[in-house]
């Protein structure tokens, strides 16, 4: 009973680690990532190229990088999105009002116009995968 269990357990492992790295495939071309690889104190930042399922694939300083799936422990991006929002308002203005025309002899109905563009900050990275948390190596007999 319990082999089965243990069985299960590894499977259920192995299909969620291979559905995380799904989610790197699925990352566009060209989004920015952000590379935890082990032992590297530092990420690596770079636009995202392509993944399969040995390598993600990146340009970093206009050079293509394959890096090892193995050698990866952490890999984020950042969701494509737009930083510039935009409005415009128009505003009518009532011949009930005390704006007149330039002789000030009518009333002039009439409408104002006002547009803004706000540019934001980029949005954060979010975590697409992480190396799932294996067995501990045995130390090798002597």
């Amino acid at each position: 009973m319990r082999i089965l269990l243990l069985a299960a357990l590894a499977a259920f492992l192995l299909h969620a680690a291979d559905d995380d790295w799904s989610k790197v495939k699925a990352i566009k071309s060209g989004l920015e990532v952000r590379i935890y690889k082990k032992g590297s104190p530092q990420p690596v930042l770079a636009k995202m190229d392509e993944a399969n399922d040995e390598n993600l694939i990146v340009v970093a300083k206009n050079e293509q990088i394959a890096i090892p799936k193995a050698q990866i422990d952490r890999v984020d991006y950042r969701p494509d999105g737009s930083r510039v929002t935009k409005e415009t308002k128009a505003t009518d203005t009532n011949p009930g009002m005390p704006d007149r025309s330039p002789d000030r002899s009518a009333n002039i109905p009439g409408r104002s116009y006002s547009s803004n563009v706000n540019v934001g900050s980029k949005p954060d990275f979010e975590t697409v995968y992480r190396r799932p948390a294996g067995a501990p190596k045995k130390a090798p007999e002597k």
